[in-house]
């Protein structure tokens, strides 16, 4: 007589393995769906993805990790610091905060780089400024000699005096990857996607955006001219409104692009131009699109922001 316990338990176990067969490739397609569809609600991401010869790596994160990196690189700009200079404070950044903006940490350590204001790095409103926080981590780094030649670890460390002094190695690749991306030395190595489609952001003006260019560059970044108006590219409406940031080169257009992009949440900016690439807000998803662009031609990154 056959055992019919077995007989049911293996005819649940096969109807189980389908049903689980099943809902993964429901998943799949849903994943896929997502990754496709302009009304995916996927949240928004940032991705730094680098292909040379054979090989291509790349690092994800949230836009606003990628904008706080892109901050950190625009100070050591404004300072003249070289790429090593960017990819140390963008390791030690990852290791203290993952890259926010912290209201919190270990005792009174707060900000990008955990700084404690009852250790001389300022008050808790500079220390929370992802600008002063920066500069004040390239004053330290700048007085250890010859920190470029060191290990990143030892530079990191003589600056952080950290109770996990080996833990900023980790943290190296991921931030040469983002450093060589946002110091433009890489062309349209870093892209963003928007989010969910709807998203209602405060209108942001060209003066705001102005203004925050000028407090991470610099103000030799825009010449008072830097403001335009009107569609000239045709894209939008009559209310849209341009801003036309120089280049000198191409290096520094892309540096400019890049910080662009990871800030297009917060600044409100619908469209970024520059050397034949063009990212749209409504196209997050297919990254730097080639496009031909006057404003390219004439050595500008152009903003085209939404009204």
């Amino acid at each position: 007589m056959p055992n019919t316990v077995n007989s049911r338990t293996k005819r649940r176990s096969r109807l189980l393995r389908y049903a689980a067969g099943a809902a993964a490739l429901l998943g799949l397609g849903a994943y896929g769906a997502a990754l496709l569809s302009p009304d995916s609600s996927t949240p928004a991401r940032c991705l730094a993805s680098i292909a040379e010869g054979d090989r291509s790596t790349e690092y994800s994160l949230e836009p606003v990790q990628a904008a706080n990196a892109a901050t950190i690189t625009a100070v050591a700009s404004q300072r003249g610091l070289p790429e090593r200079a960017v990819t140390i404070a963008i390791a030690t950044a990852i290791q203290e905060s993952s890259l926010r903006n912290l209201d919190h940490g270990d005792r009174d350590s707060l900000g990008l780089f955990q700084q404690r204001p009852s250790q001389g790095w300022g008050s808790e409103e500079e220390i929370l400024d992802p600008v002063y926080s920066a500069g004040k981590f390239y004053d330290h780094l700048l007085k250890i000699p010859g920190y470029s030649r060191l290990p990143l670890t030892v530079a990191a460390q003589r600056v952080q005096r950290s109770g996990f002094p080996q833990a900023y190695a980790k943290h190296e690749s991921d931030a040469s990857l983002l450093s060589a991306a946002l110091t433009g030395r890489k062309a349209a190595a870093l892209t963003c996607t928007t989010g969910p489609d709807g998203e209602e952001t405060a209108t942001v003006e060209a003066s705001e955006v102005r203004e925050r260019l000028v407090r991470d560059f610099g103000k030799e970044v825009l010449p008072e001219s830097g403001r335009l108006g009107g569609t000239t590219r045709g894209a939008g409406t009559d209310d849209d409104e341009l801003l036309a940031v120089p280049a000198k080169d191409a290096k520094r257009g892309w540096e400019l692009a890049h910080w662009a992009v990871t800030h297009a949440p917060e600044l409100d900016i619908e469209e970024i131009t520059y050397g034949g690439r063009v990212w749209s807000a409504d196209h997050s998803r297919d990254g730097w699109r080639s496009e031909k662009s006057e404003g390219a031609s004439r050595g500008t990154v152009v903003l085209r922001l939404a009204r």
